[in-house]
């Protein structure tokens, strides 16, 4: 097991795996931000290969493709948004527990002078996440809630729920200081992910809880 991450599914054609928060999904810029999940992974499955990213703050759920093939087919799949992502979040803030399904339907733009910032903008991409709030904690003003991003912007989650008025506790780069706070890492988590098998097409799906 490749160390610190949690292998959820592996087969010949690809790897579900637990990223933990604080860990980058790729290498990064600088000899210091080598150290991955992609390359702890490739140690041991030299032949898998990158098809999506989380935010290194972020948990959860991240598939890697294994040979070009299934890479080709899973990037495709996630270009045309046919795989099911749901993420677990705790906000600051007391929000209405209900079953239905929101939208937060705002577009989002680099932020240029303060990369790797984004923010809302009217000449930014289209980008949609479905929401909802599935418990509330009065007293200590916070709440979970669901999240499915419709389309994969960069901060998308993070971004969305600020814009909302009430951003994920412990993000540091988009919560008031009062927030970053009051969590030890970001609580946001990839907590379910559902794709078509590339070879068989026979659909697959996992639940990874998070731990907060």
């Amino acid at each position: 097991m490749p160390p610190g991450i949690a292998i959820i599914y592996q087969d010949n054609e690809l790897l579900v795996l637990n990223k933990p928060s604080g860990l980058l999904s790729v290498p990064g810029r600088g000899e210091d931000k080598q150290d991955c999940l992609s390359s702890r992974v490739q140690a041991q499955f030299p032949d898998a290969l990158v098809v999506h990213r989380l935010d290194m703050a972020t948990s959860g759920l991240l598939v890697m493709a294994r040979g070009l093939d299934a890479q080709r087919a899973l990037s495709a799949a996630f270009e045309r948004r046919l795989v099911h992502k749901r993420y677990v979040a705790v906000v600051a803030g007391v929000l209405p527990v209900d079953a239905e399904w929101q939208c937060i339907d705002l577009p989002i733009l680099v932020d240029w002078p303060r990369r790797p910032l984004r923010t809302i903008h009217p000449q930014g991409q289209a980008s949609q996440t479905r929401w909802r709030c599935v418990a509330q904690d009065p007293q200590t003003q916070t709440s979970r809630l669901e999240l499915e991003p419709l389309t994969g912007r960069s901060h998308q989650l993070r971004v969305h729920l600020q814009a909302l008025g009430h951003p994920i506790l412990g993000d540091g780069l988009y919560a008031q200081p009062a927030v970053q706070t009051l969590a030890p890492r970001l609580l946001l988590h990839a907590c379910a992910l559902g794709l078509a098998h590339p070879t068989s097409g026979a659909p697959l799906h996992w639940d990874c809880p998070a731990d907060f």
